[in-house]
């Protein structure tokens, strides 16, 4: 089991404690909105389930079928993720919907808010650690589940928020009201969860300055070379992949151009941990007239 997975693992049994304590706030309280919470954090269940799948899929070794490895697998629970909240929200919103249209008095919410509050605390701080250590081992999963929970959070608080009001004020439509708003929140964070997740899956290039950095690699290390040209790149999961055109003299040896390559390999792999690198060499014939990166 990798490290990756044992967080995921984690993460089920903070849902399942975090979801219980939702639902006895709910119980306590009668609030739409406690309920509302509640039904979100089933989802979080749910989702860290699938993400401890997709981790174990991820961590298999490349094969003949899938020479490149699974990586990718994390892109898709990532993706089935953020369809989840958005459903999440969508439920959220008719069960507002359903507490705007018959409204009903709230009880011991003061003890509801207690119990809420401490189940948004725990998601929290461990939304915060998956997002940290997501990042460190580029695991999209890992970040997805992270922002996920920090969606419940900011959600989390929007409900108490309401329950307070409404018990201060007495107005009780106010609480499917404030329900109604976190959804649409909520419902914001998915598509743009979707929309990171989809470009991992079609093969996005890495951020500019990334490339812009591996550009200036190979003006510094590729001494012997004439140019570079077609650089691609493409993330998948925690490993990139790099690829260019690398033009040398048509009378160097295949030994020399061979450790120019030995040379720019070991300085990519040094800027970019884990990251797969394939160099074509071309001869001087196959220069282009606008070339990414002129070396000499």
């Amino acid at each position: 089991m990798t490290r990756a997975t044992r967080f995921g693992v984690i993460t089920i049994v903070v849902g399942i404690a975090v979801l219980g304590l939702k639902y006895l706030a709910y119980r306590l309280t009668g609030s739409i909105a406690l309920y509302s919470d509640a039904l979100e954090s089933i989802i979080n269940v749910a989702t860290a389930v699938i993400t401890v799948v997709a981790l174990s899929v991820s961590a298999m070794p490349a094969d003949a079928n899938h020479p490149y490895g699974h990586n990718k697998a994390e892109y898709l629970s990532a993706v089935l993720e953020s369809t989840l909240i958005v459903f999440a929200a969508l439920t959220i919103l008719r069960e507002a919907y359903q507490g705007f249209m018959n409204p009903r008095p709230l009880d011991a919410p003061v003890l509801g808010m207690a119990i809420n509050l401490g189940a948004t605390l725990i998601n929290g701080a461990w939304g915060t650690l998956l997002m940290r250590y997501g990042r460190r081992w580029h695991s999209p999963a890992l970040v997805a589940d992270g922002r996920h929970l920090w969606t419940d959070v900011v959600s989390s608080i929007g409900v108490v928020i309401g329950v307070a009001l409404v018990a201060l004020t007495g107005w009780t439509r106010l609480d499917s009201i404030i329900a109604g708003l976190v959804a649409l929140h909520i419902l914001w964070s998915g598509w743009q969860l979707m929309r990171d997740s989809v470009g991992g899956l079609m093969d996005e290039a890495l951020p500019r300055e990334i490339v812009d950095g591996v550009r200036q690699i190979i003006r510094d290390h590729g001494t012997g070379a004439l140019q570079a040209h077609t650089l691609r790149s493409r993330r998948s999961g925690p490993r990139v992949f790099i690829e260019f055109n690398l033009v040398v003299p048509g009378a160097m040896s295949v030994g020399a151009a061979h450790a120019i390559c030995d040379r720019l390999e070991a300085a990519i792999h040094g800027y970019i941990e884990g990251s797969s690198i394939v160099i074509h060499i071309e001869p001087e014939q196959q220069a282009v007239a606008s070339p990414e990166v002129r070396i000499s």
